[in-house]
């Protein structure tokens, strides 16, 4: 359950670091404006559609910590998290350790344009018209998430 009270404290954040107005992050993640004024004041909670219109919005926000505050905010651009992702890919001989806990503890959160790049950049010639649809991950708790180019 998302304690509503630290979530809007985490959301004002999101704002200050953007130097944005509760109307103008309405306009960026397109809801109305008066599901964020609902929000803050505490009258709704938020939707899972609203916390990934963040999410997708907003590339510096990790999930855990708009949710529930673990993490950090705002993640490194050259975190850990993404150097690990793409040294997993740059070594293909791991495909059979993909559901390894230690692969499924790493992959918290990847940039989805730096990850694409990387994966389109190593394709085989017959491959080259292809385009990436989705990458998706999967986590230790049965859960997973989709990340679209």
């Amino acid at each position: 359950m998302i304690d509503t009270e630290h979530f809007v404290k985490r959301l004002e954040t999101i704002f200050d670091y953007y130097g944005l107005t509760a109307s103008l992050f309405a306009e960026k993640i397109n809801v109305q404006r008066s599901s964020i004024s609902h929000l803050l004041s505490g009258r709704n909670k938020p939707s899972l559609d609203f916390i990934l219109k963040v999410i997708e919005n907003f590339p510096e926000v990790e999930l855990l910590w708009l949710l529930n505050g673990k993490g950090s905010f705002p993640t490194s651009e050259n975190g850990f998290v993404e150097k690990t992702a793409i040294s997993y890919i740059e070594n293909s001989n791991q495909v059979n350790d993909l559901f390894s806990q230690e692969t499924v503890a790493i992959e918290k959160r990847i940039e989805k344009s730096a990850i694409t790049q990387k994966i389109q950049n190593d394709v085989t010639p017959k491959a080259i018209d292809s385009k990436i649809e989705c990458i998706v991950i999967f986590y230790a708790d049965g859960t997973f998430k989709n990340y679209l180019p």
